[in-house]
């Protein structure tokens, strides 16, 4: 791995080319954080995607893209005498020390539990109002379901056994059903979401990430889907033509192949 004075460098690289690409290029002396925030998010996107994936290679490269809108919020931010990259990394590195007095201070802690219970009750001490606060609106929302479990437990609001979910969760679906019976939509949306939440806290017991598990299984259905796509092709047949039946042929064949 490279030296700590070989990293600063290419850090330093870095900077010196995002310089030279917001005084010379005309689509980066554009670019402002509005214009920007859409393509991070992108790039985040594409990072949880090579993660998944477990590309190492490709982790690194979408790394970098991710790097450089750091970057480049940070060089935006030094036109306007706002901020620089030096604010951005001291300011982390300060809430970093603040968040984590048993590494820097003499706090005690058992286990990682204990890490985060602190780490939530640091933050009301900082002026947050809720432990809610810091999970974002914009968040999808089985993501932003699974973060607020997580800052609830921090503060101890939470189940104690992992058999006390899973009965709230055959509680939800009995009230689920109850609502798709009478028909009325609105509440079977609402008990549909209760369940989605309830499974999602089932997750957290089972120390399964949900939103990993869903792209998954999405993943696999893509790739079933796929081949029966190309299967219908060499058929000559389209698949609005096939019935079921023979569909589910190329779908039993596509469930059997090897996995990647």
């Amino acid at each position: 791995m490279n030296s700590r004075q070989t990293q600063l460098e290419a850090f330093g690289r870095l900077l010196d080319i995002m310089d030279d690409l917001r005084a010379k290029c005309p689509w980066d002396k554009k670019q402002t954080m509005q214009s920007l925030r859409h393509l991070t998010i992108e790039e985040i996107y594409e990072l949880g995607d090579a993660i998944l994936d477990n590309d190492l290679n490709e982790v690194k490269k979408e790394l970098g893209d991710v790097l450089l809108h750091l970057v480049f919020y940070s060089k935006i931010g030094s036109e306007t005498n706002d901020f620089d990259i030096a604010d951005v990394c001291n300011e982390i590195c300060e809430k970093l020390i603040h968040r984590h007095p048993h590494i820097y201070s003499d706090v005690v802690v058992k286990d990682e539990e204990e890490v985060k219970q602190n780490w939530e009750k640091l933050k009301l001490k900082e002026g947050k109002k809720s432990v809610l606060e810091g999970v974002p609106k914009s968040l999808p929302a089985l993501v932003k379901a699974s973060r607020i479990q997580d800052k609830v437990k921090g503060v101890g609001f939470d189940w104690e056994e992992s058999h006390q979910v899973w009965d709230k969760v055959q509680e939800e679906l009995a009230e689920l059903q109850v609502e798709v019976d009478a028909g009325d939509q609105d509440k079977i949306e609402a008990e549909f979401g209760d369940v989605l939440f309830s499974m999602i806290n089932y997750a957290r017991f089972l120390k399964v990430n949900p939103e990993d598990a869903l792209e998954r299984t999405n993943k696999k259905f893509i790739k079933r889907f796929q081949y029966l796509e190309s299967k219908a092709d060499e058929l000559g047949k389209p698949l609005m033509d096939m019935t079921l039946a023979e569909m589910d042929v190329f779908w039993e064949e596509a469930k059997r192949l090897p996995k990647k």
